[in-house]
């Protein structure tokens, strides 16, 4: 989603988890890339976070079976994972998100990328990005940030503004949390380096939330990000769709 590659064609039903192709070098990756994360992480991500991990049932030791996974966040928010080969075209991206289904890879990487890998995989999908589709706020802000990304579906300047937000909230979002700052954004979730960097450099500005300054912000495939957004809390994100929608119909007009 919102990356300049060609996306795959994709059927119109999920794909399935092919769980008995998985091998013990993927056992293996999934344990070593949990286990250093979860190291990473036990200081410095956010409490929903942590509460989302338990509610999918991932644990070390096991790739996670998506049907179960589906199971536990259908009772949780009603949303659920729809498996794909890779990046899909922004539009089927953002009607999957409007009717509560998240897009997930079930290939991993190989034992010898574990420090980089540049296309997301499985554990960046799933480990990264679904334990807060477990959290109302959160997981109504995605399906309304869909809706105003499907009424600009044909304008891509508003699609490039909607990249942003999305950016800098969903992949690299940080929030406050009893006067700390902690990680919620998947694609610091699920990077070693990025996670302390985002916390702890004493050099990189943490801003206050705020659509606009959002919207008017580049961002950085390919690097460590140069500032973050900090959320006071997931409602604080629901609540600024409104305003969302008003920000994309001035600037992309």
């Amino acid at each position: 989603m919102l990356e300049n590659r060609t996306p795959y064609e994709f059927p119109t039903e999920a794909m399935r988890q092919e769980y008995d192709s998985y091998t013990e070098e993927h056992f293996e990756v999934w344990r070593l890339l949990y286990e250093k994360q979860m190291d990473v992480l036990k200081n410095r991500a956010s409490e929903a976070y942590f509460e989302g991990l338990k509610v999918c049932g991932f644990t070390a030791n096991k790739i996670p079976v998506l049907d179960h996974v589906n199971e536990n966040l259908m009772a949780a928010t009603g949303w659920q994972l729809y498996v794909v080969p890779g990046l899909i075209a922004d539009k089927p991206f953002f009607e999957f998100l409007h009717n509560k289904h998240f897009p997930v890879t079930t290939w991993l990487r190989k034992l010898e990328q574990l420090e980089y890998l540049e296309e997301p995989d499985m554990f960046h999908d799933v480990f990264g990005h679904v334990p807060l589709l477990s959290n109302p706020h959160f997981s109504e802000f995605m399906k309304g940030l869909a809706a105003i990304s499907l009424k600009h579906i044909n304008n891509p300047d508003a699609i490039e503004l909607m990249s942003r937000l999305y950016w800098f909230t969903v992949e690299f979002g940080l929030i406050k949390e009893n006067n700390q700052i902690k990680i919620y954004g998947a694609g610091i979730a699920s990077s070693p380096g990025e996670s302390v960097y985002s916390i702890e450099d004493p050099n990189v500005p943490r801003i206050p939330y705020d659509v606009k300054t959002i919207l008017q912000t580049p961002f950085y495939k390919h690097d460590f990000q140069k500032q973050y957004f900090v959320i006071d809390s997931y409602e604080q994100l629901f609540d600024s769709l409104d305003e969302l929608d008003r920000c994309i119909e001035e600037m992309a007009n």
